[in-house]
């Protein structure tokens, strides 16, 4: 398994606690808004288990994190699209050859429930590229499977709503704020990261091997409603 992060230590500390765990792992540094870094990391991944099979994008950037401070708001929109868009494209654009060479493979990328829906009226931004850049991996992700289906390249979209994960601390450390967003899950909480990390799981894996260019929303009934 390739742990990939552009924060190198991030990537190298999760790649410990699977090798610790007995799963082999390798921590790489990775820009997914940078092609040749993304062809590295592949390399790297390539030469140490041989073809991917599975790849799971999960980069991502919200407007709320630390990182986007004092940017003006066109800095902010590019660099989300950037990373949320453009990196998703990046990676799966490089992955189809060693996907093919093993005979087929399983894209997981994951969008959001914003990808689906606005942001409702309480924490309403119009402007933010976050939503926008989710719906774009959603349709990149449908055409990707049509595109890749006769390869034996399985696409899928997981769609998480709040969670309680590092990528939400800004939202969640807003005690008003967090329990509006609660109030509007049927199910009355957050989910734990393990909730969307094991729907994930399913979409890589062969359990799912009839399902591709679908979205899996895990959302507790956000969006049911």
């Amino acid at each position: 398994m390739i742990v990939a992060d552009i924060d190198k230590d991030a990537a190298l500390k999760t790649s410990n606690q699977l090798n610790s765990s007995g799963i082999d792992s390798l921590g790489v540094q990775l820009d997914v808004t940078r092609d040749l870094d993304i062809k590295k990391a592949f390399s790297q991944a390539t030469g140490k288990y041989g073809p991917i099979s599975i790849l799971v994008n999960s980069a991502g950037l919200n407007p709320r994190l630390p990182s986007l401070e004092n940017k003006s708001s066109e800095e902010v929109w590019d660099r989300i699209i950037d990373v949320n868009l453009k990196g998703t494209y990046l990676t799966c654009k490089n992955v189809v050859h060693t996907m093919q060479e093993n005979g087929g493979g399983s894209i997981v990328n994951l969008s959001s429930i914003m990808g689906e829906v606005a942001y409702h009226s309480s924490m309403s931004n119009g402007f933010s590229a976050y939503n926008p850049s989710k719906g774009g991996v959603l349709m990149l992700t449908k055409n990707l499977a049509v595109e890749l289906a006769p390869k034996n390249i399985r696409v899928n979209c997981l769609n998480p709503g709040f969670a309680e994960t590092p990528f939400t601390e800004a939202l969640t450390s807003d005690t008003k704020l967090v329990k509006k967003i609660i109030d509007l899950h049927p199910i009355g909480r957050l989910a734990q990261a393990k909730e969307i990390a094991y729907c994930a799981l399913f979409l890589a894996s062969d359990e799912s091997s009839f399902v591709t260019g679908t979205s899996l929303l895990v959302d507790g009934g956000y969006t049911a409603q």
